[in-house]
């Protein structure tokens, strides 16, 4: 089993809009980057979790938990011209997007934030953490995963004792 983390601007698809889907479950469409989009079409399996994180919002930060559910297929968003994800370049033939399906495990108690993330030592390798990085889809280590998912049951740090990342 493997780790992610998918990211989803609340006001379009949120982890509450997930949950309020029928069986909880919905295709992570709409990912027009080549290497998120590799990880889905390639790497991505069955019975992986991932964390989902709220982005472009007040707070970013991680939501809640999914699993993948289905394994990567060609995004059928691409195919449609009235889509905003509408691709002239992708077809059924030859789909140049993928996507997956995922379920709704649970909601965190408290969204951690990405300053909170940022915060911790044992999660500055992390992918997201990294200036620069916007990709919808990563990986996250088994360290990273156990690292964050025990930092739900912690008071959020506090904005004077986050310690600053040097460049």
């Amino acid at each position: 089993m493997a780790y992610w983390l998918v990211k989803s601007e609340p006001d379009e698809f949120s982890i509450k809009d997930l949950k309020n889907r029928p069986g909880e479950t919905e295709h992570w469409d709409g990912v027009r980057n080549y290497q998120a989009r590799n990880f889905m079409r390639d790497q991505m399996k069955k019975g992986d979790t991932a964390f989902f994180y709220h982005s472009n919002c007040d707070e970013p930060g991680i939501a809640g938990v999914i699993e993948i559910v289905r394994e990567g297929y060609p995004d059928h968003t691409a195919f449609d011209p009235n889509d905003p994800h509408y691709d002239t370049k992708s077809t059924p033939d030859n789909p140049r997007w993928y996507m997956v399906d995922v379920r709704f495990i649970r909601e965190f108690k408290r969204t951690i934030s990405l300053k909170e993330l940022k915060s911790q030592r044992a999660l500055k390798d992390m992918q997201l953490v990294q200036r620069g990085n916007r990709l919808s889809v990563m990986p996250v280590t088994p360290r990273e995963w156990k690292t964050i998912t025990e930092m739900e049951n912690q008071p959020p740090v506090a904005k004077s004792t986050m310690t600053k990342r040097s460049p």
